[in-house]
């Protein structure tokens, strides 16, 4: 395989884009915390590989979310498990904003922060098997059919994230349309390299460490249904 073919699958994910930059306007607050906060929390894009631990100052279990939205569950996660590192990754200035601030309230230590995209950052900055968890909770799910191809969920993105989270680490998926759990299902029994949690084709309850949002209570009060998916890296990898 040269090394033209084996770009060819990353370059595609590159091209089609799963989030589409709706930027609201930042509040003072929030563009205040890019201007004092960003050092301490952000993590600047370079295209190569970071080293996590010296980032962090610590060896410790990692755990990825990606498209975190206005922070809330990444905020109260990190809070709550302060065994484990916890790295952010969003696009939406105002929520990177928001959530910086929240930190920086209870002077958090265990989080950093990538405005950027996931695709880009998981190719290019985290080594493999960097990772323990990764958490994708309610992606745009892209309800019309000619827009499926833009969802996140595909895979050759699940097949990236299997080279990035470590033997035995988990993915905890989320969402709040059905069809989409049922792509997302789909997808993941067919990708080699992964096991469900619960059982073959199984979603799973709603677990402790996944707090219900703002977002969520919406969703609920409308009628939605949320669906988790918990699946794990095998231990033997193909």
């Amino acid at each position: 395989m040269t090394a033209g073919d084996h770009d060819a699958p990353a370059a595609h994910l590159r091209r089609i884009r799963s989030f589409v930059l709706r930027e609201g306007r930042m509040t003072p607050a929030q563009q205040r915390a890019f201007e004092t906060l960003w050092s301490r929390f952000g993590i600047d894009y370079r295209g190569s590989t970071q080293d996590f631990d010296a980032m962090f100052g610590r060896q410790a279990p990692r755990v990825m979310e990606i498209g975190f939205g206005n922070g809330e569950a990444l905020a109260w996660a990190s809070e709550h498990d302060l065994g484990r590192d916890f790295i952010g990754v969003e696009v939406h200035g105002p929520g990177v904003g928001r959530l910086m601030n929240a930190l920086a309230t209870r002077d958090a230590g265990n989080v950093r922060l990538y405005r950027h995209d996931a695709v880009e950052v998981l190719e290019h900055e985290v080594a493999p098997a960097a990772l323990t968890e990764v958490r994708i909770w309610f992606p745009d799910p892209w309800h019309k059919k000619r827009h499926h191809k833009r969802r996140l969920i595909q895979p050759g993105f699940v097949a990236l994230l299997a080279s990035r989270i470590a033997p035995g680490g988990m993915l905890h998926l989320a969402t709040d349309w059905q069809p989409y759990a049922e792509h997302m299902l789909e997808v993941m029994e067919s990708t080699p390299g992964w096991h469900n949690q619960l059982g073959p084709a199984q979603y799973a309850e709603k677990p402790a460490w996944r707090i219900e949002t703002h977002f969520e209570r919406r969703g609920l009060k409308l009628g939605h249904g949320v669906w988790d998916l918990l699946y794990r890296r095998n231990c033997s990898c193909p």
